[in-house]
């Protein structure tokens, strides 16, 4: 190093312009005196001579150029640097030039020769880079380092300063390194400057200072670490070990004489270890997770474990030890405590500093780091600072559930400030090139979560003067009513979008390397009590539920006389009020999403289907049985999407087209998306033009049938549409929620209404092709095939119009005679159900009026609830 130093100091006289040019303080000369001795090969150059006569100034060509030697201000230009004519020149002092620093000068504008140069110049790759070496013991790696740079128009310095643009690191840590580190200069590996010169200095465009390749090349945190993990649960020691390797450490064990570093769990380590590696530091795992997330190895002294055991036992009053805490302190004797001491220490003095602007009677922040839990373990009076044990006992239980839910209170207020302080703010305030988080992921994530703490914040304020100002009849359940309102705005935002928001974190913990290790170090942190930003984040979800459960104990506990009985009977309305709004905003957020899910899964399908009006309801997979226009063909496979105001059906695409998922399934908030759409768009059809669901009756050779009596007010017309669905299938359920949402959709009270009833042989169906489970195996060859399964039914030609009769003989009690049989009169014709059942006899009262009546034994069978009976329908 002595030998590197000595170079760095004779070049003191040579200063570094802004491109990375060297100039002497002489007179130089004019551009007219000067000219360019192309050297060996490049003679022959062409192109390159080319370049060389645009300086306007005279061009030789020489084998070795020793007729120019003694004659000032020539330009030796020569392709290799590693010759002895090369070092002949350059301990000559003469002005020597690559090939590619020759055409690069003359890309510059004005274009014109480069100042008297010392030293030679191969290329323009590190131009206005300044860099300085650390951890370097050999000063034979220097030697071939620092004549690349110059080749290459960079400049090193002996010491750190404003002008260093890189720092060149043999391991990480030292005084230099901890520099780059605060100041943010990238500390980069030696290869960075071997790779430039060995790989790119032919490469006329090459910078090496262009981020893209700094990054690569940049020193890993754990670089030349040897660490040992002492403490920590087998698979979070193998984790820490697989992000060790990626960044450049190497795993080692308490006995290894070479140990760097020892990362300890200071949960689950009581003592400091011993450890025969006399210049190790110990440190807290925080140390560790901070360094990945920051991309540098911090300093140790900042994160030793030494410091932290000290600190747990030390009270404020207790005088610690005047010795600064070193790496290898271990030589110091003095009694460490026991775990439990650790604990007991833990309750009675430490605070957090990230909670002091919280009133400090509120509760302790200590109580945070020893609980298991932070919302559900409620601390004993004598931790909390608030009443006596002897007070305590003489509490009223009313008082003592009051006291629960201050205390659990003021624990779920410090869980949402730790949130807000620790995580978003910190992200927030990240500057551009070390933010973790975009702001779309920030928002996404903690967006929704202000207006819950400033709510609950405020509702502590009231319960920290309710608790000092303690009486029976003290109106607890009037602070929850003022703050109702607040609490139902709150709230919904969060709870709506929360598996939304736990995606995105998970999505992000995992993609995000720094920002996982982010994680990893606020969980180390004493207020956040071992716990993730995830299992944190779930506290609003339970909170509403848990303060219900207290106010229904305070209530059991309050007196009938008390005037706080009718208020918390007033609260607990109000909460469950909120709880159930927020329910219902949750199923309508869920069923937008799921729309829209929906809509990305059906080719062609009407853009206007996603709408803030409508919502989902259910689906149902179905063979088509009929041959009716608009619709597919028999045999055809469709799904039926039903929303609150359409039926959307669609055919599925074959097999061939499409592979499903594996991870979708039933429409829910999210599902496995694929590239490939699997269903295509064949109808839309609004609910009110649906007049009638038929269901037909099952028998042991017809089972999952139903049809659907549709107007279409373009033709002015009537069609019937038969389906047929899966054995598996709940029939029934659907028809009854499709049957209940037309009525929910026209405002009808009756669902009842929409529903009829016929026997398999009223539609004309001949059901011998539908025994022996012939309906199940076709549904089995669509699932494997996507085969067409209209041969399997013996349907003709003349099919619809005998199904057009038969319906024609359903809708009208009144006869199925021949001049009654046209589609077109359908809409004449009056249910089976009609006003009273006693009308089904002959009438001959008003014969002229009506139609005639057909016998009973043609009439079909309609179940009617006792309800819908003397009430008159609509007609088709």
């Amino acid at each position: 190093m002595d030998e590197f130093n000595a170079q760095i100091q004779t070049q003191g006289s040579i200063c570094s312009d802004s491109n990375g040019e060297e100039t002497r303080k002489t007179n130089e000369p004019l551009q007219a005196d000067r000219r360019i001795c192309l050297i060996g090969n490049l003679a022959k150059d062409s192109k390159l001579r080319e370049v060389a006569n645009s300086f306007g100034v005279p061009v030789v060509t020489s084998e070795d150029g020793q007729e120019y030697f003694d004659t000032a201000y020539t330009y030796f230009v020569m392709a290799d640097f590693e010759s002895d004519l090369f070092f002949t020149f350059k301990k000559a002092n003469k002005n020597v030039l690559g090939p590619i620093a020759l055409q690069q000068f003359a890309l510059k504008s004005p274009r014109e020769l480069p100042s008297s140069n010392t030293r030679p110049l191969f290329n323009m790759a590190m131009k206005g880079v300044v860099v300085c070496f650390t951890g370097f013991r050999s000063p034979d790696e220097l030697t071939k380092l620092v004549p690349y740079i110059h080749h290459m128009g960079g400049s090193v310095r002996k010491d750190t300063s404003a002008s260093l643009t890189h720092l060149i690191a043999k391991s990480c840590g030292g005084e230099k390194y901890l520099y780059a580190a605060t100041f943010k200069v990238p500390v980069m590996n030696l290869l960075w400057v071997i790779d430039s010169w060995e790989l790119h200095r032919w490469d006329i465009d090459f910078s090496a200072a262009q981020e893209s390749f700094v990054n690569e090349y940049k020193l890993k945190p754990f670089h030349g670490a040897r660490v040992c993990f002492a403490g920590f649960p087998e698979d979070e020691e193998r984790h820490m070990t697989e992000v060790l390797v990626a960044n450049g450490g190497t795993v080692t064990t308490l006995d290894d004489p070479a140990c760097t570093h020892v990362v300890v769990d200071e949960a689950s380590v009581a003592d400091r270890p011993e450890v025969p590696a006399r210049h190790a530091y110990i440190v807290k795992a925080e140390w560790f997770w901070t360094s990945v997330q920051k991309e540098c190895s911090l300093r140790e002294n900042d994160y030793l474990f030494d410091d932290y055991v000290e600190t747990q036992v030390t009270t404020p009053g207790m005088r610690r030890d005047s010795h600064a805490t070193t790496p290898c302190s271990g030589s110091r004797k003095r009694r460490k405590p026991n775990r439990h001491e650790t604990i007991q220490s833990l309750v009675q003095h430490t605070q957090s500093p990230a909670l002091h602007k919280r009133r400090s009677s509120a509760s302790e922040a200590g109580r945070l780091s020893v609980s298991g839990s932070f919302l559900d373990c409620t601390a004993s009076p004598a931790e909390a600072g608030i009443l006596d044990v002897q007070e305590s006992q003489k509490d009223s239980p009313r008082r003592r559930v009051f006291r629960e839910l201050f205390e659990t209170e003021t624990n779920y207020v410090q869980i949402l400030e730790i949130i807000i302080t620790l995580f978003k703010t910190h992200l927030e305030t990240m500057q551009d090139r070390e933010a973790l988080l975009n702001n779309t992921e920030l928002n996404l994530i903690f967006g929704k979560l202000p207006p819950i703490y400033d709510t609950h914040v405020k509702m502590l304020d009231e319960f920290l003067w309710l608790n000092a100002h303690w009486n029976e009849e003290r109106s607890i359940g009037n602070i929850i009513i003022k703050y109702s309102n607040e609490l139902q705005k709150a709230y919904p935002p969060f709870i709506n979008y929360f598996e939304e928001m736990k995606e995105v974190l998970t999505n992000c913990d995992q993609s995000k390397p720094r920002f996982h290790a982010f994680l990893k170090a606020m969980q180390t942190k004493p207020e956040c009590g071992r716990q993730s930003l995830q299992e944190l984040m779930i506290r609003p979800v339970q909170r509403l539920g848990s303060i219900c459960l207290l106010l229904n104990d305070i209530l059991k506990n309050t007196q009938k006389n008390n005037p706080d009985h009718s208020a918390l009977e007033l609260a607990l309305a109000a909460l469950r009020e909120v709880m159930t709004h927020i329910n219902e905003d949750k199923r309508k957020a869920e069923g937008q999403v799921t729309l829209f899910n929906i809509f990305n899964d059906i080719d062609n399908c009407p853009p206007d289907i996603v709408s803030s009006h409508r919502s989902y309801v259910t689906k149902a997979e179905v063979v088509q049985l009929s041959s009716s226009e608009g619709l597919a063909s028999k045999g055809s496979s469709l799904v039926l999407f039903l929303f609150s105001d359409k039926l959307e059906i669609c055919k599925k695409k074959s097999s061939k087209a499409f592979v499903k998922s594996p991870s979708a399934g039933s429409y829910q908030m999210t599902q496995g998306r694929t590239n490939i759409k699997p269903y295509k768009h064949v109808k839309i059809m609004a609910l009110n033009n649906i007049k009638r669901v038929i269901d037909i009756k099952e028998t042991e050779d017809c089972q999952k049938v139903f049809s659907l009596v549709c107007r279409n007010n373009e033709e002015n017309k009537e069609k019937l549409y038969s389906f047929a669905m899966d054995e598996d299938a709940d029939k029934m359920g659907f028809l009854k929620t499709l049957t209940r949402t037309m009525a929910n959709n026209v405002c009808a009270a009756d669902a009842d209404k929409f529903m009829a009833y016929l026997e398999p042989q009223q539609l004309d169906i001949d059901t011998s092709d539908l025994s022996n489970g012939t309906l199940s195996r076709a549904f089995a060859r669509l699932t494997r095939t996507r085969l067409k399964v209209g041969r399997t039914f013996s349907f003709n030609k003349s099919t619809p119009s005998k199904l057009k009769r038969a319906v024609s003989s359903m809708m009208s009690p009144f006869g199925s005679s021949t001049n009654l049989t046209p589609a077109s009169q359908l809409a004449n014709m009056r249910l089976a159900s009609y006003s009273n059942i006693n009308e089904l006899g002959n009438n001959t009262e008003n014969a002229e009026k009506s139609p005639p009546i057909a016998p009973l034994s043609v009439q079909p069978t309609r179940k009617l609830k006792t309800s819908s009976l003397g009430v008159n329908v609509k007609r088709l």
